[in-house]
């Protein structure tokens, strides 16, 4: 709201210094300060209030040390984050840039998924919270939203050379030179790695003949579900201990941060040859608020951790991930951006796949890992909790810079 008062009295009443207000790096600053401020700040006082409505996290024992004290904790406090988030991203952004719409909804989306879930685990003592049919149906739904947005809508377009795909046209007429833009919809994605890296999702249709790009869809959306529902799911298995997940996830957005911002503005698209896609650095205000809030959660989440985020959380943050990912096509780095959501995902499947073969083989079960997810591996072997969150941290660190190097290693 605060852009189109700045906006407003900049081009109508020319109120001197009110266009610093235009440049995204300057609203980005701005959203990452006033989050960092919310979510520090005001955390402490919701953290209060959910200590005295008794919104305490309830823990298994499961042989781990220090796990037993975490026992009353507050939980939901997801909940600093989304709010630390929204209130920036409404002040400071465009709210009519369809990326930052669907940025919007998939926060209050995955939030509300989230919220349930931890609701029922709390004031209904039912440890399994949401059943997990209800959560899958939340996420597709979700996918669907999403992946027919950016399929559908004329808003969300791609230049794959920037400013090289400008033309001109003559008009003989009145003898001026009008520019053409040869932005146009498209289903492609960026490969990493690769020198000719753009893939369209509708080539895996040619062989359906003439006007098969017209069925893209077809594949899209369903890649879209399958994005989403991964990612939010990693989220929700690193938040295991105190400050992982967390601090993870501001990793990997601010990687992302690096793609929205430069395949958002036409000069840097250009000069790395990469796919320019309009409107889409908007998305950098978003990121910056979120990073600020992930960041101030982080003071209260930390070792030994005051707060944790709940489903209300873990659940929105792998769905932001997801779809910051996907809106900047750039969903196939994301096993090397959210490594540590793929390594802690793969702990699990690999973990119950395992012992489900050879209980069937041997009559009984065997484990590759002492527990799962990977995380609780290490406290098996007697590491301690906030060691493994700053080795989990610097193996992010590792695979963000790796990502970001792809923008010119091909």
């Amino acid at each position: 709201m605060l852009y189109y008062l700045f906006e407003y009295l900049d081009k109508t009443l020319d109120v001197p210094g009110t266009g610093v207000f235009q440049y995204i790096t300057f609203r980005s600053a701005l959203a990452i300060i006033l989050s960092l401020l919310l979510s520090t700040i005001f955390g402490k006082r919701v953290i209060n209030y959910l200590r005295r409505q008794q919104v305490g996290e309830t823990v298994r024992e499961l042989g781990l040390h220090g796990q037993v004290e975490k026992a009353g904790t507050p939980t939901m406090g997801g909940l600093i984050i989304i709010f630390s988030t929204l209130l920036p991203v409404v002040l400071l952004a465009k709210l009519d840039n369809i990326y930052v719409i669907l940025l919007i909804v998939t926060t209050l989306w995955m939030g509300t998924i989230g919220f349930i879930d931890d609701y029922i685990k709390i004031f209904k003592k039912d440890k399994q919270g949401l059943k997990g049919i209800f959560k899958v149906i939340g996420q597709v739904g979700l996918g669907i939203i999403v992946g027919a947005t950016l399929y559908f809508h004329p808003g969300v377009t791609i230049r794959k050379e920037g400013v090289k795909n400008n033309v001109v046209v003559v008009n003989a007429t009145q003898n001026t030179i009008n520019p053409v833009s040869l932005e146009e919809k498209s289903t492609a994605t960026t490969i990493p790695f690769f020198k000719n890296n753009e893939f369209d999702y509708a080539e895996l249709l040619a062989w359906a003949g003439d006007g098969y790009q017209d069925y893209a869809w077809l594949i899209f959306i369903p890649i879209v579900i399958f994005i989403i529902t991964a990612v939010s799911n990693g989220a929700n298995l690193t938040d295991g201990i105190d400050g992982l997940a967390a601090g993870t996830s501001a990793i990997s957005v601010i990687a992302l941060g690096v793609f929205t911002f430069v395949s958002g503005n036409i000069i840097f698209s250009n000069y790395l040859n990469i796919m320019f896609i309009p409107n889409s650095g908007e998305m950098t205000v978003f990121i910056a608020a979120f990073v600020g809030a992930l960041v101030g959660f982080l003071w209260y989440n930390s070792y030994p951790a005051a707060v944790f985020m709940g489903d209300t959380g873990s659940l929105t943050i792998g769905g932001i991930i997801a779809v910051l990912a996907i809106a900047v096509r750039k969903e196939m780095l994301i096993p090397v951006i959210c490594g540590i959501f793929l390594a802690e995902n793969l702990s699990v499947v690999l973990q119950v796949s395992y012992f489900k073969y050879t209980k069937k083989r041997f009559g009984e079960g065997r484990r590759i890992f002492l527990m799962s997810p990977l995380h609780h591996h290490y406290q098996k072997k007697g590491y301690h909790e906030s060691k493994i969150v700053t080795r989990f941290w610097i193996v992010g660190i590792l695979l963000a810079i790796v990502s970001i190097v792809t923008l010119k290693l091909r």
